[in-house]
């Protein structure tokens, strides 16, 4: 599998960059890390780099696409932003958002999980088959029947979180079940609440069919996200993994 990737992190109207996001290469797995430090939380930027730093470091060890592998990954983000609030006094109350991803590019399969409201969806023929369910408030509001799911990026409650790495009494993380077989087309998209606040499923699937790269697409999601965003608007930080048998351009009808 021929797999290409495109990143972008940026901090948007805020005064400096509470994202981070990075992946690395380790016998033909590829292991891809997205954070989103929280606002209002002094130490937001640390933790998202302490999430991706160990995140990476602890596959770096360990190169191994699997359920299991995703869960401990996530459980050392968490212990390396629970040990820094012990050291750092004022980054008691720091809190990150992660999502993880590895792909297996000789066998074909992926395995994903996350905490928080940073985002993983998965693309095949140009369509959304799997996304991620936030912890937030506004999502357990949708899965309730109390909000349309179409509203949630208007919910003054859609930054409210019930999970997030460094509260560990709180922490939880949704894991794909099974490793997810991956077919020559797929695509996956990590992204922080920066950006699909900013940009619909619906657009991001016509945005992809209308696409020839990875940063293409990328490139016209960050239009949409600058179009619509004010002053003060978020950080917004992406990866893109464009999976392929080939170098030929998919473009989907």
């Amino acid at each position: 599998m021929i797999v290409k990737i495109a990143t972008l992190s940026k901090r948007g109207g805020r005064k400096e960059n509470e994202d981070a996001c990075d992946f690395v290469y380790n016998k033909g797995i590829y292991c891809y890390v997205l954070s989103d430090g929280l606002g209002g939380h002094p130490g937001g930027r640390v933790a998202a780099k302490l999430v991706v730093q160990h995140v990476l470091d602890g596959f770096q060890k360990t190169p191994e696409c699997s359920v299991q592998a995703i869960e401990a990954l996530l459980h050392v983000a968490d212990e390396a932003i629970i040990q820094e609030q012990q050291l750092i006094k004022k980054f008691k109350q720091m809190r990150a958002t992660a999502v993880v991803l590895t792909i297996d590019t000789s066998r074909y399969l992926a395995a994903w999980g996350h905490c928080g409201d940073s985002r993983l969806y998965c693309f095949r023929q140009g369509r959304i088959i799997l996304q991620t369910r936030d912890h937030s408030l506004s999502q357990s509001m949708v899965d309730a029947g109390y909000l349309e799911a179409n509203k949630l990026r208007f919910s003054p409650d859609r930054n409210q979180l019930y999970a997030a790495l460094g509260d560990h009494d709180h922490f939880q993380a949704d894991i794909i079940p099974v490793a997810h077989p991956v077919q020559a087309g797929d695509v996956f998209l990590m992204c922080s609440d920066g950006l699909w606040e900013y940009v619909t499923e619906e657009e991001m699937e016509r945005m992809l069919s209308r696409s020839s790269s990875a940063s293409a697409w990328l490139e016209a999601m960050e239009k949409q996200v600058l179009a619509r965003g004010h002053k003060d608007q978020d950080n917004y930080s992406a990866i893109v993994v464009w999976c392929s048998d080939s170098d030929e351009t998919i473009l989907y009808a």
